[in-house]
């Protein structure tokens, strides 16, 4: 079931704790506080969360502190290992019945243990990854998949509401959701090494990229992905709306999932090494289309 971003008004606002305030954790927390919310971050690195104060949002020394007293407690970090310390880390601040909005892509295997030690902890867990990156994450435009008790929808709405522009329930069963999101993930990832591929082809062959650009312009393969990231590569603006070790990370994730599965995905194992490679140079830091340099003539072998 698909809900829209409604302005529908609540009987109470809840309070939020984010925990992890990188790329994608900042922004939505940025969402939140333009939504009205009470929101409280926290991140290992203080100074990360520290700029958030001057849009309103209380800066909590502890992730303890954050979570105390909050209705919601939304966690957008690199991977499981990251979620897990950070409930450790907040265990002393939890109550329960507060619930768990579980953002970070982590997987269905990591899924299901953090579900279990959610429950250990008295907590409702929500597994709610997001499709966006930087741009999305900032704007309140996201897109949402959610799996978990129907029970959570009341306090969890004006959450999804501020931080997504459309919010997909895709089952009671927690991991389906993140299930689902490893699929959106492999297109994306499988986009994204494309438009590198055409770009280095370009290069190797002689042809401006921008004639490829123009050509490509209006018809039925165009898109804006295809234009937003050939710009990064041709501007050399490689700030990340979506950082290239986290794709590998992804990455990663997907084909674990798809060996458990049977299923063989030769186009992303080829991603996976060409991240690989762009992150041995240098690029980890740098937008996910840096990949495009694991494919450069003079860059073949990763140097």
């Amino acid at each position: 079931m698909t809900s829209e971003k409604t302005a529908d008004a609540v009987p109470k606002q809840p309070a939020v704790a984010v925990l992890g305030t990188g790329i994608m954790g900042s922004g939505m927390a940025r969402s939140l506080l333009r939504a009205g919310l009470d929101v409280r971050v926290w991140n290992r690195t203080h100074a990360k969360a520290a700029p958030l104060a001057a849009d309103g949002a209380t800066v909590a020394d502890t992730a303890a502190e954050a979570v105390r007293g909050a209705d919601v407690v939304l966690t957008m970090l690199n991977d499981s290992t990251a979620v897990a310390a950070a409930l450790t880390a907040a265990s002393d601040g939890l109550h329960r019945g507060q619930v768990l909005l579980q953002s970070s892509t982590v997987g269905p295997e990591a899924t299901a243990e953090l579900a279990q030690r959610a429950a250990d902890l008295g907590l409702v867990y929500l597994d709610a990854p997001v499709s966006g990156t930087r741009q999305p994450a900032e704007q309140g435009t996201l897109t949402v998949f959610v799996s978990g008790p129907s029970a959570a929808r009341a306090v969890t709405g004006p959450v999804l509401d501020a931080i997504g522009q459309r919010t997909v329930w895709v089952a009671e069963e927690a991991g389906a959701a993140s299930r689902l999101k490893l699929v959106v993930n492999a297109w994306v990832i499988n986009m994204v090494g494309g438009v590198a591929e055409c770009l280095n082809l370009a290069e190797g062959l002689g042809v401006d990229p921008q004639s490829f650009l123009d050509v490509m312009k209006g018809g039925p393969l165009d898109s804006a992905y295809l234009h937003g990231k050939s710009a990064a590569v041709l501007t050399g603006d490689l700030t990340p709306s979506f950082a290239l070790s986290t794709a590998l990370k992804d990455t990663r994730l997907i084909l674990e999932a798809a060996g458990r599965s049977g299923v063989r995905l030769d186009l992303t194992e080829a991603s996976a090494a060409r991240f690989e490679r762009a992150e041995a140079a240098g690029h980890g830091d740098e937008d996910m289309i840096a990949t495009y340099y694991a494919g450069r003539p003079t860059e073949k072998d990763g140097g």
